[in-house]
């Protein structure tokens, strides 16, 4: 979705200077992501460190025409000629405001997820369930700041049916902003920890800090089971739905039965609502994986995933942790693994991830792309856009996997570039046996099974294992 200069100028509050026509479909914070300079709002944000401001006539130079500021530069009408400034007295609240606006626009669920711990997790997980049939947009990695959240929020658009966006608060005051901006119509919390504690004077004031964004919810989903919160809601005037989960209340509109740990897997048993009892398992035997999947269940039965369905995909949930990793690969290779989805958004976030590697920056960048499932665009205008991310990008070599991809070869303009209909075929020719010292992008859509490539390209090495137990610092940082 694209904005008129105009119209942002009147829902941000900001005096214009400059009357250049143009259309806003980018929001910029750190110009080192910079990829389409004709429809991007650059927000000049300060912090304690540095000031966007500095970054102005380099991002002019290189194409950028739109600029928040709150101070507009000097002679601007000459230096800049054919630059628009927008005037506000604060970035920062600008760029909040302005995806507050735009989340407006949308009458679909919207998830907003916050706790301690897992926000991330139930964030992937609920994506790997719902996404085989409809289209999700979420928040990129772990985008759950007061700067995170509406680059989040704004990149909802016409296709979106639903919307799963984080909120991370490190200090009282912060949520209320995310809230506005998230505006859910389901609302979560994971858990309650120790994470950031030192700024609150206790766990209560925690609690009640990170429960302002039920405040408005339709619903709320949240874990009985711990005394602190099940005391703050029931202290509370929330009025909606109470989606809670507990092991002890049989009475819990989420009851966990039973759990079951195997060698390799872990089985719940639930009742959900008073219906009949059923199961679902997880390839994970941790604590902290079978509460987020527990979490991830009650949200996706919410949206109206039948039991069936749930328990099919459950078991097929991956490890969050594979997104964007980056491991050593043969023939002087480095890889960035993430082979486990693939949509237009998260593309994007990927390409930047690789092209701002300063190790990366002397070595031919590739990718290796499967179809881009479910995404509800027109093929030829979905391939022609990632055609042109891949080329503002910095890509070399384009290796498309898929039957959609071969179909739409002809849409992709990147000077090297190869087509097979699987993983098979790729893996027997030449293209995969002659990678060697390139930048290896593997993104690509779980049931294409990029697994395999990413084994197979992998530098095998002796791994020695480091375990910290984080909660033990916490608590140690939190006494000294």
């Amino acid at each position: 979705m694209t904005y008129t200069i105009e119209k942002v100028t009147t829902l941000i509050g900001a005096r214009r200077y400059g009357l250049h026509d143009a259309n806003i479909g980018f929001l910029l914070t750190d110009s080192r992501s910079l990829c389409f300079p004709e429809e991007t709002l650059f927000f000049a944000l300060k912090s304690g460190r540095n000031d966007g401001h500095r970054y102005i006539a380099d991002l002019y130079r290189r194409g950028v025409r739109n600029f928040v500021v709150t101070d507009v530069p000097q002679s601007f009408d000459t230096v800049y000629p054919e630059a628009n400034f927008l005037k506000v007295t604060d970035t920062c609240e600008a760029l909040q405001r302005l995806a507050e606006r735009h989340r407006d626009a949308f009458n679909i669920p919207i998830v907003g997820i916050t706790g301690s711990n897992g926000k991330t997790i139930v964030k992937e997980w609920l994506y790997q369930v719902l996404s085989p049939d409809r289209y999700v947009t979420r928040s990129p990695r772990s985008y759950n700041s007061q700067i995170g959240v509406p680059l989040s929020v704004w990149l909802l658009n016409s296709d979106s049916q639903v919307g799963i966006f984080e909120a991370g608060i490190s200090e009282p005051g912060e949520m209320l902003a995310l809230r506005d901006i998230i505006q859910p119509t389901i609302a979560v919390l994971t858990n309650l920890g120790q994470a950031h504690q030192e700024n609150f004077t206790s766990m209560e004031q925690k609690c009640r800090e990170k429960l302002v964004l039920f405040h408005d919810a339709q619903t709320i989903v949240y874990p009985a089971d711990d005394n602190t919160v099940r005391h703050v809601i029931a202290e509370s005037d929330y009025r909606g739905e109470r989606l809670y989960w507990s092991t002890t209340d049989e009475h819990a509109p989420m009851f966990v039965k039973r759990i079951e740990k195997h060698e390799e897997a872990t089985t719940v048993t639930y009742i959900y609502n008073g219906a009949k009892e059923q199961k679902f398992s997880i390839p994970f035997i941790d604590d902290a994986s079978i509460e987020d999947a527990i979490v991830t269940a009650i949200v996706a039965l919410r949206l109206g995933v039948d039991a069936k369905t749930l328990a099919d995909r459950m078991m097929q949930l991956e490890p969050v942790a594979m997104r964007l990793e980056v491991k050593e690969g043969r023939h002087g290779c480095t890889l960035i693994n993430d082979s486990y989805n693939s949509d237009i958004n998260s593309l994007d976030i990927a390409l930047d991830f690789m092209n701002r590697r300063p190790d990366h920056q002397d070595r031919r960048h590739t990718i290796i792309l499967s179809d881009i499932c479910q995404s509800g665009e027109d093929p030829q205008k979905l391939y022609e856009t990632v055609s042109e991310l891949c080329s503002k990008r910095g890509v070399n070599k384009f290796i498309g996997i898929g039957p959609d991809m071969c179909a739409n070869a002809g849409h992709i303009h990147v000077g090297e570039k190869y087509f097979f209909r699987g993983v098979e075929s790729f893996v027997h020719s030449d293209v995969f046996h002659h990678l060697h010292n390139e930048v290896i992008l593997v993104k690509g859509a779980r049931s294409f099974g990029f697994d395999q490539i990413t084994e197979l390209l992998v530098q095998k090495v002796h791994e020695t294992t480091l375990e910290v137990n984080l909660d033990a610092v916490v608590k140690n940082l939190n006494y000294y």
